[in-house]
């Protein structure tokens, strides 16, 4: 079995043998629409969709419709339309961003010359007698002229495939204030990119471009473009089209049963594995019609291809090509409110609730977002893929909630570094966290909130202080999903544990602990205590005063039963039990319940 990771041309996926989910019934529904929209995260399959497209489609691979499609869905049954259209395909990952706004529309202009020049080229070797098409290296614009000029003197019209329309736009406006000017020129009033979309739309009315699909991570730079291209419909939240990319679970529980039985492993193996792939991978529904979770399908595929090589998992669940998605949380957390929203996301159960999700925005609406819910902020996070629908409240509001495991992990990294921008900071506070899991000891971790945490609480607003303030510092710490799997608010028998770490069981062989950890927040107020006389207490003294001694009690409690039930789910566990008490943001203690 062979996995095509990294690998976006379909007729190499299908020629070849490569694990393929089918999803050539879904072009019978797309021909319902001539210009589409569709949005989907970054490294989430839509590359291939568009090699489908243009394998589909192109009259050029008329003889080799069989070879490729003959054992798909489609294959069976094709519309008429099949092989019918020259294929003009863009590409703008491709399209170098730095640079000023003149170097990057000499850039766009290079890449829209070369991809006319590539077409030309090619039919012209496959036998298509096209009248001469002109570049001009300047103005890339006359040369699609020119190719739309051409294209009118023979019996076919143009399918026009655009990859990731938005993708050297985002990375300008990444950059944010330094670069927002830029951003601007690229997009706005005369711009390229609105001038180029502006002689798409003149040539998709004229009907040289009979069909368009274009692809991006989010409509943004659609909307700041809007006047110059407003006809392509958005098909992105269609229901039908949630699974266009992305794994079904029943794809992968079958691909893992395969795995499992040429690896010769005990077939609980394949449960094992499906349940480390749902709580990192799985979790993403973009349709508000459908109740169903897709997997991430580049993520899986990394997973895939590992486990087969070696029948062990991957020491990593991130896939590195993944973790630059980090940006955008970066790029949010400089936004107003921004910051805020991402530590509540990892507070309050990975979620968020929006009143919609705004299927048109611009950069403006987002960088003076103060809604008093974070539409925009909000809709950003999910067409990003850092954020997924999860249903609506009862009063019909929008459920946004951080998908997977995987992509939590991008939200603890950065919030640490928000935090804790000093790396030797970081680095020491990592040493604090692996005594507790390799000794059983949080006596260092404490020391260190105690002495570098919190003097960063110190600076922020206090209506921020609470228990789950204080769960979420030391999380950012201990999180470490290469041994773990990682959950804060873990639900048992319908109470919430607040911080567990359950050993991977690939990892089980190591000398760790699993670890159980109830935290609780004490107000100086509610203590009865001054911050300065609180700092000059000695340890026995602070355990001592009533209300962190009131607390400590009922977390033992808390933990005992939430320890017992964990035992009882999961067996053979070397459970290390602890209750974290904090005073204010000033002393921290803990108990280890044996």
């Amino acid at each position: 079995m062979k996995f095509p990771y990294g690998i976006s041309d379909f007729k190499t996926v299908i020629d070849e043998g490569y694990f393929y989910c089918d999803r050539t019934d879904k072009i019978r529904l797309l021909e319902n629409t001539k210009s589409q929209l569709f949005i989907r995260p970054r490294r989430f399959g839509k590359s291939l969709v568009l090699s489908m497209l243009e394998n589909y489609y192109d009259v050029a691979k008329k003889d080799e419709f069989d070879s490729i499609f003959g054992k798909l869905k489609i294959g069976k049954t094709p519309t008429t339309l099949h092989n019918s259209y020259f294929i003009l395909k863009f590409d703008f990952s491709c399209v170098d961003s730095t640079g000023s706004a003149r170097d990057v529309k000499k850039a766009l202009f290079n890449h829209i010359n070369g991809c006319i020049e590539a077409f030309d080229a090619f039919y012209r070797y496959k036998g298509y007698e096209l009248p001469e098409i002109k570049i001009n290296y300047d103005d890339a614009l006359y040369s699609l002229n020119s190719l739309v000029s051409s294209v009118r003197m023979t019996p076919y019209s143009v399918y026009l495939l655009i990859d990731e329309y938005d993708n050297f736009a985002n990375t300008i406006m990444m950059g944010l204030h330094s670069v927002e000017d830029r951003y601007k020129a690229i997009v706005h009033d005369e711009g390229p990119l609105k001038t180029f979309f502006k002689a798409v739309k003149s040539a998709t009315s004229g009907a040289m471009f009979d069909r368009v699909f274009i692809t991006g991570v989010s409509p943004v730079v659609m909307s700041d473009i809007t006047s110059g291209y407003n006809i392509a419909e958005n098909i992105y939240f269609e229901p039908e089209f949630n699974d266009l990319c992305g794994f079904r679970q029943q794809e992968i529980e079958a691909v893992l049963k395969e795995i499992v039985d040429q690896c010769g492993c005990e077939k609980e193996k394949i449960q094992e594995a499906v349940n480390l792939m749902t709580v990192y991978y799985n979790g993403y529904n973009f349709s508000h019609a459908t109740d169903e979770y897709v997997y991430n399908p580049t993520l899986c595929l990394y997973f895939l291809k590992q486990f087969e090589k070696t029948c062990a998992y991957p020491r990593k669940m991130l896939d590195s090509n993944l973790a630059v998605d980090e940006s955008k949380l970066e790029y949010m957390a400089q936004m107003p409110t921004g910051s805020d929203l991402l530590i509540n996301l990892v507070q309050k159960n990975h979620e968020v609730v929006v009143s919609d999700i705004e299927d048109r925005f611009g950069i403006k609406e987002m960088l003076t977002d103060q809604s008093k819910d974070n539409i925009f902020l909000g809709s950003f996070l999910y067409y990003f893929g850092v954020l997924t629908l999860a249903g609506d409240t009862p009063d019909l509001k929008v459920r946004l909630k951080v998908p997977n495991l995987v992509i939590k992990s991008l939200y603890v990294d950065r919030i640490q570094k928000m935090l804790l921008p000093d790396p030797g900071d970081r680095n020491d506070g990592a040493d604090a966290a692996e005594q507790v899991y390799q000794k059983g000891d949080m006596a260092p971790l404490c020391v260190f909130m105690e002495d570098r945490y919190f003097k960063v609480f110190h600076n922020r607003d206090y209506r921020w202080a609470n228990e789950l303030t204080i769960k979420t510092a030391f999380l950012t710490l201990l999180y470490n999903d290469i041994l773990y799997i990682m959950d804060s608010e873990t639900e048992i028998n319908r109470r919430y544990a607040d911080l567990t770490m359950i050993i991977r069981p690939d990892k089980r062989h190591g000398k760790i602990f699993d670890v159980l950890i109830e935290f609780k927040f004490v107000r100086l107020k509610d203590a009865g205590i001054s911050a300065e006389k609180a700092r000059g207490l000695s340890g026995d003294e602070l355990a001592k005063l009533p209300e962190i001694a009131r607390q400590m009690q009922e977390g033992e409690k808390q933990v005992n039963t939430y320890g017992n039930e964990l035992e009882q789910r999961y067996g053979n566990l070397r459970l290390q039990k602890f209750v974290v008490v904090a005073l204010g943001f000033e002393r921290v203690c803990f108990n280890k319940i044996i």
